[in-house]
Formats: structure tokens, C-alpha cells, sequence
């Protein structure tokens, strides 16, 4: 869709000019490629918000993430390359409070089309301990990592709302292809309707409603389908647990029938493995699908999602 170099802020053509000599061709050459494309351009700021653009716009969009595969998105710093890249796309779909470097490039923009799918649907509270009889545990005023919980893509429900707005986002901003983006819309939205009866049946009848984590990224899941996260960490995967958190923890284990800690694939399974062991339990991967490598197990966001399901029917022992 940008048949011409676009104008680019004074903000990103500071950025760009601190590269230096040496990098700028190599970045001019990038951005130009992202320019000079026929398609409608998205920059998106990690891997569910690309595959929301992807799904979305099928062929008529051109998406590029700023979070490389394998990559912790919390920890991304963005660089002048990446700024400079936003301002001279079509739009850019990010998901603010989770990644702030991202955040504060997409302010700063000059760029039109700004799509902030935090804004698409309602976030929550959300501490170390969500849903079911979390709050019998958690008796403190501020719990322990909590904050606006950004994962709203975990929720099938909450990911078909964005999905949603997402959808008219692309269909005002590019306004040529607004019945196919509908169509796909309609699509994926039906896809995520079907995934959510899914997880609904599939963890009905279960021997247990609580499922240990290392990283709160699960919120919302366990409030859709009546179940209770307890997570080592909050909502920050490289926080460090206190020792009262770690105890209280495997006291829950016991008194819950909990049989299974679960880590994720983006960030180290030794506070997992410390755990479990002292509180005699296995560990298994729940995946917060914050990018997809190879060590997922799948190859996109619903396979991924489908072996989360395998995995909590087994732990939660389901009948």
C-alpha cells in the first residue's frame, strides 16, 4: 500500500541518524522494502497481535513483528531501526502495558492508524492467585504481582473481542478491502468460538480447579473456565518469589491435590523444578503463547492453544 516513502518524524529520524553511517544503508534498505510494498503494512508488537494481522488481512497485508521469535517480549528494547519502521508503515497494533519501549515509540508516532488491543476489550486486576477460591487465599490489600494483566489472549472469548476491533481497524484504515477483512473476521472470530467450547467441555469435570504456574500469564483462562491459577510469579516472568510465597505455595499443592507445576518455553523452568521437587510434583509446559519456536508444541496459536487444554485436562484430571 505505500507506493512512496512516507515522511518520516523527526523522533524516528533522530533514531535513525544515531545509527550511524555505517548501519543506515542496511536500515534504509529495510525500511524502503516495508515501503515500497503494494500491500497495507502492519508492524505488530509481538506474535498474537501478528497473528491477529496475519489472520485478518491474509493477503492483502504485509506484517512484521517487532519481537524476534524466542524472544521475551517484556524484555524488548526497541531500537532505532524498529521506530523508524512503525512511522513509515500503514498501522500498528500493539498491546499497551506490556511491552513499554513499544509503547513509548507508538506514542511518540506520527503514524495514524494506531491499534491498541488492551483498548478492544476490558483488563482486569490480576494478582499471583486468579479466579476460583483465590481470594480464601490472598488476604493482603496489594496482592503479590499484581497489576492490569495485559494477557488477554489466552482467553479465546477476550481474543475474539480484539479480534473484533482489530478487524473494523483494518477495514476504516484500509477501506479497498473492507468486506474480505470482514469476511476473515467473521472467520477466525468463529474459530475462537469454537476453541473456547472446547476448553469449556474439555475442563467441565475435572478432580481439581487449581493449576500452579511460574508465571501469572493465565488470569483470564482460569476465569473463563471456573479454575484457579496459583503462580509462583506474578504477572512479570522474571520475578523472583519470596520464600513465604514459595512455602504458602506448597502448602496449596497439598491441601488442592495439585500434581503438576507448570513453566513456559521463553523463560528458564528451574524455579519450576525447585519447586515441584521440594513439594514432590512434576512439571509440564503451559504455554502463554508470547511467541512460537521451535520448542512449542504446535506451530500457530490454535495448536499451541489445543496443547495447553491436553496439558490442564491432564493435570486437573479430567474425567
Amino acid at each position: 500500500m505505500n507506493v512512496r516513502r512516507r515522511h518520516i518524524s523527526a523522533v524516528a529520524a533522530t533514531a535513525v541518524t544515531a545509527l550511524g553511517s555505517g548501519t543506515l544503508s542496511g536500515c534504509s534498505g529495510d525500511i524502503a522494502a516495508a515501503a515500497q510494498t503494494s500491500k497495507f503494512d502492519v508492524v505488530t508488537s509481538f506474535y498474537p497481535m501478528a497473528f491477529l494481522a496475519e489472520q485478518i488481512g491474509k493477503s492483502h497485508v504485509h506484517v512484521t513483528s517487532l519481537t524476534s521469535p524466542g524472544q521475551e517480549p517484556h524484555d524488548l528494547e526497541i531500537s532505532p531501526r524498529q521506530i523508524a519502521r512503525i512511522e513509515d508503515s500503514d498501522a500498528v497494533l500493539y498491546l499497551k502495558n506490556l511491552q513499554p519501549s513499544v509503547d513509548n515509540a507508538v506514542a511518540q508516532s506520527e503514524l495514524k492508524t494506531k491499534i491498541d488491543a488492551a483498548s478492544l476489550t476490558t483488563l482486569e486486576e490480576h494478582g499471583n492467585e486468579v479466579g476460583g477460591h483465590a481470594a480464601e487465599h490472598d488476604t493482603s490489600e496489594n496482592p503479590e504481582g499484581s497489576g492490569k494483566d495485559p494477557h488477554i489472549w489466552l482467553d479465546p472469548v477476550k481474543y475474539a473481542e480484539v479480534a473484533g476491533g482489530v478487524g473494523a481497524a483494518f477495514e476504516k484504515a484500509d477501506p479497498d478491502h473492507a468486506a474480505d477483512y470482514r469476511k476473515n473476521t467473521a472467520a477466525l472470530v468463529k474459530k475462537l468460538d469454537e476453541l473456547n467450547t472446547r476448553f469449556k467441555d474439555g475442563l467441565a469435570n475435572t478432580r481439581t480447579k487449581v493449576f500452579l504456574t511460574t508465571h501469572a500469564a493465565f488470569g483470564y483462562l482460569a476465569e473463563r473456565y471456573g479454575l484457579t491459577e496459583e503462580a509462583v510469579n506474578g504477572l512479570d516472568p522474571e520475578s523472583e518469589p519470596s520464600a513465604a510465597r514459595v512455602k504458602d505455595l506448597e502448602k496449596m499443592a497439598r491441601a488442592d491435590g495439585v500434581t503438576t507445576v507448570f513453566y513456559e518455553t521463553l523463560v528458564s523452568d528451574k524455579t519450576a523444578k525447585t519447586v515441584a521437587q521440594d513439594a514432590g510434583l512434576k512439571t509440564d509446559v503451559l504455554d502463554p503463547l508470547e511467541g512460537i519456536t521451535d520448542q512449542s508444541r504446535g506451530t500457530d496459536y490454535f495448536s499451541v492453544q489445543e496443547a495447553n487444554l491436553k496439558a490442564l485436562q491432564t493435570a486437573l484430571g479430567a474425567k
